[in-house]
């Protein structure tokens, strides 16, 4: 790359807060990831259901991330910042300051997460007025929306928490709020999550309804009067106060943030897949489902025109897309189930010690000792006995129904690492029926889905993928980018700095899919990439730090091995290999990457 080129650049920032991690990432103007970084966050579970969070906590790693991944950049070339986070509930006081959301009184705690179920007998109260509004979340709203919460606070916490209140926030919203000093909220927020109309505003009718007149009052002032879509610019950017917590110039262009799941959406469902001889070439982009996966599993599907679908959240208006309408189907805690399953299984110590062993996580080992277990069959014959109900946390989509619970049946009496692995695959397979109901219910209501497009963590593990692919009859694109939720962050930065006039349909260049599910679980990154290290030159200790990972961003792997290499707890190096010419082979690989 010549100079003149590396001056032409200009950077894109994207922070994504999910449910256990920050992650932010450095993205160019041409949508590719040139550095990354997370940070864990704090979460507290004081009772069954209550899921809480800090928001001081998280605009910590917020700004530990963001750090990380300008470290030697020009911070002039960074032209815009956007937030992406989880749809969980921010209460702060009149002087925006933390509020407890809990029954100790502990004001840290001010986040209600968007998991939390305490709020059963609130929306059950809400569903049972058949409101108008309703119409637009599935005809039943769910326990994870922001309504029945706000309800619960009122009822439970009056003294401590509701009349102290100056603020709700949505997360995403938060976040710009911090960074910007800007009150307005986010389209996708309140369409998605607080029955806001895109077309008509707020429903007083609603809110008086359900006993929460309280926000008509004040005409919506704590929980948002000026609404932008997500994109717009915010004030006069980044103030001076969050550029010096961020390590960023002030000024600099914030977006009006997204959901992260949205941000997953809108970083994927708009993918050019030009040239790589797919069937869904030149169809439609209506005929695409974007299935976001991590902890949670969200189906988001774009129409031309509104589309009501029993159980399916929506229609949203410009919610995800500018112009379309979005639907909204999903399955709560997927992630989090199959690692419920696998851990808690007898035979999980036997696996971590086979996976650490072969320094594999222990999702590659399963999918590896299901090959072998499975003989001449398929592999998804192994579970013709043995069925699992997934909805161990309700169900979101299309049942609508929290009260519903899981189930396994099929069990013997032998717990060894065969039966795990076997419990594990049927679990991926429930996963992968639920989405097939989904679809089904998406397309008796009118939509035309003839693709998927999966992102987020579990798209890196090819069971998940596979399974997907076998049960819903359909083929999956995968991003060659792995990352499409920062993705998607990074271009609702790139949208509010004025370089691009729109995020509709923009993923700059990064949406090519792979050739093979293979391409995105290649293992240890060093013995991959480089191929003229042997893995076996780097000590245990240096190499557990990187042997967890198993997804497939380079660029993300490379950023990860380069902040290893210090004289402390760097690699040992043999005669073989210099350490110069270790990191000249690094930097090469970064320059390919980048170019």
């Amino acid at each position: 790359m010549s100079g003149g080129e590396q001056e032409q650049r200009n950077y894109y920032l994207g922070v994504d807060v999910g449910t256990g991690s920050v992650r932010a990432a450095l993205v160019d103007q041409c949508g590719v990831l040139l550095a990354f970084a997370d940070q864990p966050i704090m979460k507290w579970e004081p009772q069954f259901n209550h899921h809480e969070q800090s928001s001081e906590d998280i605009w910590a790693a917020c700004c530990i991330v963001t750090k990380k991944v300008v470290r030697g950049i020009d911070l002039n070339r960074i032209r815009g910042l956007g937030f992406d986070a989880t749809c969980s509930l921010v209460v702060l006081d009149k002087q925006f300051r933390p509020l407890p959301v809990n029954h100790e009184g502990d004001p840290h705690r001010n986040i209600i997460m968007w998991l939390d179920h305490r709020a059963v007998s609130q929306v059950q109260r809400i569903n049972e007025t058949k409101h108008r509004v309703l119409q637009y979340v599935g005809g039943v709203m769910s326990v994870e929306m922001q309504a029945p919460k706000l309800l619960w606070l009122k009822e439970n916490l009056r003294e401590t928490c509701w009349d102290k209140a100056g603020h709700f926030f949505d997360l995403p919203d938060f976040l710009s709020w911090k960074a910007t000093g800007v009150t307005a909220r986010s389209l996708c927020s309140l369409v998605c999550k607080w029955t806001y109309s895109a077309e008509k505003g707020w429903d007083d009718s609603f809110w008086k309804m359900i006993g929460l007149e309280d926000f008509v009052a004040d005409n919506y002032s704590k929980i948002g009067n000026q609404v932008l879509p997500p994109g717009a610019s915010l004030g006069n950017g980044l103030t001076q106060e969050a550029a010096k917590d961020l390590g960023l110039p002030a000024g600099i262009a914030v977006a009006a943030s997204l959901i992260d799941a949205h941000a997953g959406g809108l970083g994927v469902i708009g993918a050019d897949v030009k040239g790589h001889g797919l069937a869904c070439e030149g169809q439609p982009v209506t005929s695409r489902l974007a299935i976001i996966c991590g902890t949670s599993s969200c189906h988001m599907g774009i129409s031309k025109d509104p589309i009501f679908v029993p159980g399916v959240w929506g229609p949203y208006f410009s919610a995800m897309v500018p112009g379309f309408w979005l639907n909204e189907g999903g399955q709560s805690v997927t992630g989090r189930l199959i690692d419920h399953m696998v851990q808690g299984h007898a035979a999980f110590p036997e696996l971590q010690a086979k996976a650490t062993a072969s320094c594999q996580s222990v999702y590659a080992y399963l999918n590896s000792h299901l090959d072998l277990i499975k003989k001449a069959q398929s592999v998804g014959f192994l579970t013709v006995d043995l069925h699992v109900w997934p909805d161990f946390h309700g169900n979101r989509s299309p049942l609508a129904d929290l009260t519903l619970k899981g189930m396994v049946t099929g069990l013997k009496l032998s717990q060894d690492l065969d039966d795990l692995a076997i419990l594990y695959l049927a679990t991926v397979q429930a996963i992968a029926f639920g989405t097939r109901f989904i679809i089904e219910a998406m397309e008796a209501a009118g939509h035309s889905i003839t693709t998927l497009f999966l992102c987020g963590g579990l798209s890196k593990n090819p069971l998940f993928v596979q399974m997907h692919a076998d049960i819903t009859g359909m083929p999956v694109v995968l991003s060659q980018e792995v990352e499409s939720v920062l993705v998607g962050a990074a271009i609702l930065g790139a949208c509010a700095s004025g370089d691009f006039t729109s995020v509709q349909l923009q993923t700059f260049k990064t949406a090519s899919p792979c050739q093979d599910v293979k391409q995105l679980t290649n293992g240890v990154a060093m013995a991959q990439v480089l191929h003229q290290i042997d893995v076996a030159w780097f000590n245990e200790s240096w190499l557990s730090r990187i042997k967890e990972d198993v997804g497939d961003n380079w660029r993300i792997k490379v950023c990860r091995i380069m902040r290893e290499l210090d004289p402390n707890s760097g690699p040992k190096f043999s005669t073989k290999l210099s350490k110069n010419l270790f990191k000249k082979l690094i930097y090469r690989y970064i320059l390919l990457c980048i170019v």
